[in-house]
């Protein structure tokens, strides 16, 4: 178990779940509950779950299913990074292959308004305002949180980029 840094007060993070490989569903609750379960963590809400044609990475993978989290926490960034990593591990993720087909994969979006780069971290995630299958779940949860750097809303993020093709919302509750 990675050593766990807990801030002082609770702080509200958005994640990202994808995933294409298995059963990248039940992947998605089994992680929800882990992270609902830890002592530092409160206050879950899910988005919709979409589904999404693959970008980058190689040819020929399969259709990802991608949802977002909005959780608060009192883990600091390095922490919640840690642990999330450590689910991705319990659901069999290998990282073999940049863009690669995937188990699970959660990534930390936003941690409140924090500002972060290093070689082994990045907040806001670098890519989000570039990503239909990033930013309709964070509209579907939060459509008016701002970017803290370009301190645009999420509602405003998505309708820059040209129209969502090959995406379908599967569900509002999983």
């Amino acid at each position: 178990m990675p050593k766990v840094m807990i801030t002082q007060q609770e702080t509200t993070v958005f994640l990202g779940l994808g995933g294409n490989l298995g059963d990248p569903l039940a992947a998605f609750r089994r992680s929800r509950q882990k992270l609902i379960a830890h002592p530092a963590i409160s206050d879950c809400h899910s988005s919709p779950l979409y589904q999404t044609p693959p970008i980058g990475g190689p040819a020929d993978q399969p259709d990802y299913l991608n949802a977002a989290l909005m959780l608060r926490t009192s883990l600091d960034p390095r922490a919640l990074l840690a642990f999330c990593h450590s689910l991705e591990t319990e659901e069999g993720r290998k990282r073999k292959e940049h863009w690669g087909a995937r188990t699970l994969d959660i990534d930390l979006l936003f941690y409140a308004q924090q500002q972060l780069k290093e070689a082994d971290i990045e907040i806001p995630h670098p890519r989000l305002m570039e990503r239909h299958f990033v930013l309709l779940p964070l509209v579907a949860l939060a459509p008016d949180y701002h970017h803290p750097q370009t301190g645009m809303s999420m509602q405003e993020l998505l309708n820059r980029l040209p129209s969502a093709e090959n995406i379908r919302m599967l569900t509002l509750n999983w």
